[in-house]
């Protein structure tokens, strides 16, 4: 049963915003202070992910683990009241974040998530600090020279058991 009534409760959901929340300027604080430049919300790309890296072509989203419905999280409790409603919202919200994941992975995007919990104090500096490690190999994975294939010159080109092989140190 609800502690609230139905109108406490409405009024405290409607509350909840969206963009910047605590866990994501948590994570932007981390970042900037990095010296990793980003860009928030963009318009452009699907889903508006929290943070666009373009230089690193990555996009950052910071989920909630009840909103997004974080598996096997302690911070994800289905309620007890309006069951139904909330199971399908839950599950049209994971089945909206893997479908946007898919399209920006379709035009090159990087796509890195990080969840409510891992930026709980516990675990908040190992979740920032393998976020900043994978950051930087994803730039320098992008990055790597392409090295050309060895073409062999015309004069090197013959094989070992043609005739004339050592022929020209004979003399």
């Amino acid at each position: 049963m609800d502690k609230m009534t139905k109108e406490q409760r409405h009024r405290c959901m409607a509350s909840i915003k969206g963009k910047g929340t605590k866990p994501e300027m948590t994570v932007r604080r981390f970042l900037f202070s990095r010296g990793f430049r980003y860009r928030l919300n963009h318009p452009r790309l699907p889903g508006h992910p929290d943070l666009v890296l373009r230089k690193y072509r990555t996009v950052i989203f910071v989920n909630g683990c009840f909103w997004h419905g974080h598996d096997n999280c302690r911070y994800y409790v289905m309620p007890k009241s309006n069951t139904e409603f909330w199971r399908t919202k839950i599950e049209r919200n994971k089945a909206r974040d893997k479908a946007e994941q898919q399209k920006l992975a379709e035009m090159g995007w990087h796509c890195i998530t990080v969840w409510e919990c891992q930026l709980k104090p516990s675990v908040r500096e190992q979740t920032l600090e393998s976020l900043a490690y994978t950051l930087n190999r994803i730039y320098l994975d992008d990055r790597k020279p392409i090295p050309k294939p060895y073409i062999m010159p015309q004069e090197e080109r013959q094989m070992v058991a043609e005739k004339g092989i050592g022929e020209q140190y004979k003399k």
